[in-house]
């Protein structure tokens, strides 16, 4: 995989045969990249027994009651206490990050702060948004041979991924690659 590539913005389908149970079938979105490491959110594993209504009440939101059932979704087995909104770009928010939201490409950002919380449950947050708790993390140089080992395949993110109903994901994104699950293979020649 050549070093400039930069991941951000694009998904990672795991592989079948993938070793670690709590990325399989995942689809998970990139959402930093550098020679640092790279974090993402897994998009299509719920989290178990939680709602974002509950967790309103839990963190103390003021009329938790009125909030949207927002999706709540696994976004990684790192610092699963920590929540992130990940929803299309509003106004207010700039490329550099202002409005307490980090801009992905694509029109995506995500936003870690209590402000989008309250905004939501108040009726005035950004129109399609999911919560996740936790995030998937990769040191230096780890996730580019996790690539190079064919445990991920790499593919461009589309809305649905994110808003849509997650059951599905995994088979729809490896389809919009040409790729069908059935056929798939984790042993990759060399040429």
């Amino acid at each position: 995989m050549p070093e400039q590539d930069d991941l951000t913005g694009r998904i990672l389908i795991a592989m079948p045969e993938m070793g670690d149970p709590r990325f399989r079938r995942s689809v998970v979105l990139i959402c930093a990249f550098s020679d640092e490491g790279a974090m993402g959110l897994v998009l299509n594993h719920g989290a178990a027994d939680l709602s974002f209504r509950g967790l309103m009440k839990q963190i103390g939101i003021e009329d938790w009651e009125a909030a949207p059932e927002l999706p709540v979704r696994f976004g990684g087995p790192v610092e699963t206490g920590r929540g992130f909104v990940l929803h299309r770009t509003r106004g207010g928010e700039t490329e550099d990050g202002e409005g307490g939201a980090m801009a992905l490409p694509g029109g995506l950002s995500i936003s870690t702060t209590r402000d989008i919380l309250e905004d939501i449950t108040a009726g005035r947050g950004p129109e399609q948004a999911i919560m996740a708790l936790g995030y998937a993390g990769w040191g230096p140089g780890q996730l580019e041979a996790e690539i190079l080992a064919n445990g991920w395949l790499v593919g461009a993110m589309r809305d649905e991924y994110a808003f849509g109903p997650p059951g599905q994901v995994w088979q729809d994104a490896l389809r919009d690659l040409g790729v069908d699950a059935i056929t798939l293979s984790s042993t990759a020649g060399r040429a």
